[in-house]
């Protein structure tokens, strides 16, 4: 009886234990800042299902990225700054340990949808497993449905994400015909759907790198008409600023009208209450967008460290487990991702995790905790669009200071048009510098350099910024 006793608990117990396990949605949009959003004053956009989610969860006023899309992705996937590990635009070291990876051991399903642009395309001589199909289950997915995984959008048989697609979904390559007509977003998010439908009885994590909405600004399925779907649709735009603005504001919609189609699967298979969801963006929006908040225009800040470039939306969504309605002024950068969904699946960081992020969650469920003192930005792209503007900064939610010495008031000077270094105009302003220089002076370096730089200093052992 004894022995039988203790045989069920062996089998019930894995299954307990994957019950008390909450899924985990993680959305990050492509080029489109926090001007873009109604739950942070966007004037130009309509995103009724974001705004749910930050009227019933949590909405973060201060979360940072870095400018540009590769930094971003390879700090968020690996909860590390990019001095770490950060060596080529479009290119995430095989080696490092990913969220992915995270989310397996703990006995998670885990899928990938959307943008990838991660195997070394942009350098292939450097990177010559660049055509590996299987580089995102080697990141730690399961399963995936990626744009630009083996095929740069500029090489034969490839081309862009929008209409038409090429695509890679699980090893197999669809081209541009076999994709004819078809909008690359439905594609994307029905994949994530069919993943959470298909795994609805055990804990999934599911990262959807959207690639809405970045440029080529085109119309969408809600606004294409009876206009061409080929990949024609998706050339880079010559026309006027205002149809581009036109189709940015239409592309926006469609995020939003995505991710209430993501939120309405969780429902349907019950598991919304079972399900953390975080919303943020990689950086600021294109340059050529101009949008109107809070009463003022705002440019696309993408490739700049300014504001316009690097503060991004965050909204965290957990139904009758987040805060509802709180608005949270405590700092986040990307770093702290990683840990945080550690913490929400009750995963306990062991040496192989990285330590530069600490977990949001407290603040998420309305638990007690310390936040972090400053946000860290360390940018060097090796990219042609932002490499002129690499560098570094520490922040806290209101000044900011770069390492070339620069110090600003960003919450009276959101364009950093008058530099306080030397001239502080209060005694606040003088003991932020004082602690902000002191962290800055813990950072490496930012080597100068370009696209064709031959020397890429990483220092992944580097002292942790306290």
């Amino acid at each position: 009886m004894m022995l039988k006793n203790i045989l069920l608990c062996l089998l019930i117990a894995p299954l307990l234990a994957a019950a008390n396990k909450p899924n985990i949605v993680l959305i990050l949009t492509d080029d489109a800042s926090w001007e873009c959003f109604g739950p942070y004053g966007a004037e130009d956009y309509k995103t009724p299902n974001i705004d749910r989610l930050a009227e019933q969860g949590v909405k973060f006023e201060h979360c940072y990225s870095t400018p540009l899309c590769s930094p971003s992705r390879v700090m968020i996937m690996t909860g590390k700054y990019n001095f770490r590990n950060y060596t080529h635009f479009g290119y995430l070291d095989v080696k490092e340990k990913t969220f992915g990876h995270l989310m397996q051991q703990a006995g998670y399903k885990t899928a990938i949808a959307g943008k990838w642009q991660l195997n070394g395309l942009y350098d292939p001589e450097v990177f010559t497993d660049h055509a590996d199909n299987t580089r995102p289950n080697k990141a730690g997915f399961d399963e995936y449905a990626l744009w630009q995984v083996t095929k740069g959008k500029n090489e034969k048989g490839a081309g862009e994400r929008f209409w038409s697609p090429p695509l890679e979904i699980n090893g197999e390559f669809l081209s541009v015909e076999q994709n004819k007509n078809q909008y690359g977003p439905d594609i994307m998010s029905d994949f994530v759907c069919d993943f959470i439908e298909r795994n609805q009885d055990e804990p999934f994590f599911v990262y959807y790198p959207t690639v809405l909405v970045h440029d080529p600004f085109v119309p969408t399925p809600d606004t294409i008409g009876n206009r061409d779907r080929s990949q024609k649709a998706n050339k880079r735009q010559k026309n006027k600023l205002a149809e581009k603005k036109e189709n940015f504001v239409a592309m926006v919609n469609y995020l939003d009208k995505i991710v209430g189609k993501v939120v309405a699967k969780l429902e349907a298979v019950g598991q919304l209450e079972n399900t953390l969801i975080l919303f943020t963006s990689d950086n600021g929006t294109h340059t050529p967008i101009r949008s109107n908040w809070n009463g003022r225009t705002i440019r696309g800040g993408k490739g700049d460290t300014k504001d316009m470039g690097t503060h991004v939306p965050l909204i965290a969504f957990w139904k009758g487990k987040a805060v509802e309605g709180a608005v949270c002024a405590d700092l986040v950068d990307f770093t702290d991702v990683y840990a945080t969904l550690a913490d929400a699946a009750g995963i306990k960081l062991d040496p192989t995790d990285p330590k530069d992020g600490q977990s949001f969650l407290p603040q998420i469920v309305g638990k007690s905790t310390t936040p972090r003192t400053h946000a860290l930005c360390y940018y060097q792209p090796y990219w042609k669009f932002g490499g002129k503007n690499a560098g570094a900064f520490v922040r806290t939610d209101r000044f900011k200071l770069y390492a070339d010495g620069r110090f600003y008031d960003i919450a009276n000077d959101l364009d950093e048009a008058k530099n306080l270094a030397g001239a502080f105009t209060s005694e606040r302003a003088m003991t932020a510098h004082k602690q902000l220089k002191e962290l800055i002076d813990q950072i490496p370096p930012v080597p100068q350099g370009s696209r064709e730089s031959t020397e890429r200093p990483i220092h992944p052992d580097w002292p942790l910024v306290k």
